[in-house]
């Protein structure tokens, strides 16, 4: 009787010393391969596809006889589902995204395929699957948390899925055919939160959560610091190595592979950046590609997201600062753009590291009454008579005699 195997990279069928087959992705190009035995002799073809549904079929078929190795690639591949569109953009494309993007694609790619169903054509997606699953996420009816979502997080979803089907709609198969026709749900409307809540810190707050830094730690002193001194997400932050910091200089190197948007550069630090990174490199190796926010327990590691974000609570409560929702590490990143309000948006782009100017003005810049006021009282006017000074329907005569 012929037994199956089954794994995460390849796909066995057959009986050992008999009828062994084995299907698997070559390391290169991605094209499945199979590999049995004949006459002692290990032999190998390539199926000239990345169809795991196929390769599997194709596997099934060769052990049992019904077709040779000189029919591969050469059957009709089986429609797309949206389990195999998820398969192959899983495969080829979340891996070149950073380490937070993988598990939201995961996390998202998973919550489609309990919602839409592993087999459902990716073509026959329409309005009412779209609008079904925007209320059905909105009720908490849709997800791991099993809790409500709000419109931005609905929208977050939604953005991935486009994505998907975008790449799919301008990627072809070996045969050179689109995976995708088109998008189907093309030009849909992404629910969007209508006031988020987007917090900037204070100079008193932070001022409070500094004087208690040194109670959570030294690497959240470091941490805090850097953040309120570079404008840089703290993701970027964790993830620095010394090699990425030059002391003479007086610059940090950001790579592309820890920013959310890929983008690489170098900047200048100030003073109190400087310090802090000297204090780091008092309480570790401090060269190399050691991290410079080490894990507590391994020091060979980044510190973790997570472990950041308990140390940003604790300094809050240590502090006595009342929760308040939106702020976290964020909101120093958004304190830094607004702080920085009036330098040239280009300078400001490149040294917090935002690709697009029109999301610096859209969602980090604040203003407020202050600045409002001491813009108005900064406009040039001409010498001369003041506005509360001139005489009553002046602006009536000036009308008549243009007349």
């Amino acid at each position: 009787m012929a037994r199956t195997k089954r794994s995460r990279r390849s796909y066995g069928a057959g009986e050992w010393g008999r009828n062994r087959v084995r299907v698997f992705p070559d390391p290169k190009t991605g094209l499945y391969q199979m590999e049995w035995r004949e006459n002692g002799r290990r032999l190998t073809r390539s199926l000239k596809h990345r169809d795991w549904r196929q390769a599997k079929r194709q596997a099934d078929e060769f052990a049992a006889g019904f077709a040779g190795p000189e029919m591969n690639g050469k059957s009709e591949p089986e429609p797309l589902t949206l389990g195999g569109l998820f398969d192959i953009y899983r495969e080829e494309v979340t891996p070149t995204k950073a380490e937070t993007s993988q598990r939201s694609d995961r996390a998202a790619m998973k919550m489609f395929l309990r919602f839409f169903g592993r087999e459902r054509k990716p073509e026959t997606l329409s309005q009412r699957d779209w609008d079904r699953f925007i209320r059905e996420r909105r009720a908490g009816r849709v997800g791991a948390s099993g809790k409500p979502a709000s419109d931005r997080t609905v929208g977050y979803d939604l953005r991935i899925l486009l994505a998907i089907l975008n790449w799919a709609a301008k990627s072809r198969d070996e045969r050179g055919r689109l995976l995708l026709d088109s998008n189907p749900l093309r030009g849909l409307r992404v629910p969007m939160e209508k006031n988020p809540t987007r917090v900037v810190l204070s100079d008193e707050e932070y001022e409070a959560l500094l004087a208690v830094s040194d109670r959570v730690g030294w690497r959240f002193r470091v941490a805090l610091v850097l953040a309120h001194e570079t404008g840089h997400r703290i993701g970027a932050i964790r993830k620095l190595r010394w090699h990425d910091i030059d002391f003479e200089d007086r610059t940090i190197l950001w790579r592309a592979e820890h920013e959310k948007t890929g983008y690489e550069h170098r900047t200048p630090v100030t003073a109190q950046a400087i310090g802090a990174l000297e204090e780091a490199r008092s309480h570790s190796r401090g060269a190399g590609d050691a991290p410079v926010l080490p894990a507590p327990r391994d020091h060979s590691k980044c510190v973790s997201g997570l472990r950041v974000g308990a140390w940003w609570k604790s300094a809050e409560r240590r502090a006595g600062l009342e929760p308040k929702r939106g702020r976290g590490w964020h909101s120093l990143r958004r304190k830094f753009a607004t702080d920085l309000m009036g330098l040239p948006l280009k300078v400001l782009c490149d040294l917090g590291g935002w690709k697009e100017a029109q999301t610096v003005l859209r969602c980090y810049q604040h203003t407020d009454e202050v600045r409002l006021r001491t813009a108005l009282d900064s406009r040039p006017r001409k010498v001369g008579v003041s506005s509360n000074q001139r005489e009553p329907n002046s602006g009536n005569r000036i009308f008549e005699s243009r007349k």
